[in-house]
């Protein structure tokens, strides 16, 4: 044998039946001792760990829908529902501080045009005093008609013409008649003007009232069941 020939090895094989140190019989090669678990190949093996990958995913993705069927996902919806309450009252608040804003801001021009008017309406009486004498021609007729412009263009109107019953709550009597061509109190005279603002009176009517000669007896009253009733 040449010394750079490489030596064979020598294998050594124990096929005793019985293990000389123990005692126990041994199970021939290839076989499997009695109660030992099957052995396993490499194919069975790999079969074995891709059956469990694909159990370990499976329960990865049922953990969220176990959450959501937990108390827990139970408290998220309630979160949720509570969330979207306060959304609708801070909204509902809102709109209303909206509209106070608005009502506030109307109100406030409202009153800022009845001032204006009311420092107009001496100056609206001379105007009327001149018209009754004859005095509203030329340049101051001009500037009439441009105050008078104003009032209409902040929706202010003039009111009371002799003839109109009497109502306390539109006139101011000042000077009290009869006579027995009226029926009811009368404002036979208008001494100054009323103005009114829509449904606003800003200044009530100075007239004379002519009273009838004779009234008409009042009405007796009459009591809840609509029967008359005498003093």
């Amino acid at each position: 044998m040449n010394p750079g020939e490489e030596q064979p090895r020598v294998v050594i094989r124990d096929k005793r039946r019985i293990d000389p140190t123990t005692g126990d019989v041994r199970a021939p090669a290839g076989e499997q001792p009695a109660g030992a678990p099957p052995a396993t190949t490499g194919e069975q093996m790999s079969e074995q760990e891709t059956t469990a990958a694909d159990a370990a995913a499976a329960q990865q993705d049922a953990a969220p829908q176990e959450a959501a069927a937990q108390p827990g996902g139970g408290d998220l919806a309630q979160q949720l529902a509570e969330r979207t309450e306060d959304l609708q009252r801070v909204t509902a608040e809102y709109a209303n501080y909206r509209r106070r804003v608005d009502r506030d801001r109307s109100l406030v021009v409202d009153q800022a045009a009845e001032r204006f008017a009311a420092q107009l309406f001496p100056i609206v009486d001379d105007i009327e005093r001149a018209r009754d004498h004859g005095d509203l021609t030329g340049a101051f007729k001009l500037v009439a008609d441009r105050i008078l412009g104003l009032l209409d263009g902040l929706g202010v109107e003039a009111f009371g013409t002799a003839g109109d019953a009497f109502d306390p709550a539109l006139h101011e009597a000042v000077m009290h008649d009869t006579s027995a061509d009226v029926q009811v109190p009368t404002a036979s005279t208008v001494l100054r003007q009323g103005f009114r603002r829509g449904e606003r009176v800003l200044r009530t009517a100075m007239v004379a009232v002519t009273d009838p000669e004779h009234p008409a007896p009042a009405e007796p009253a009459a009591d809840e069941a609509g029967v008359p009733t005498s003093d």
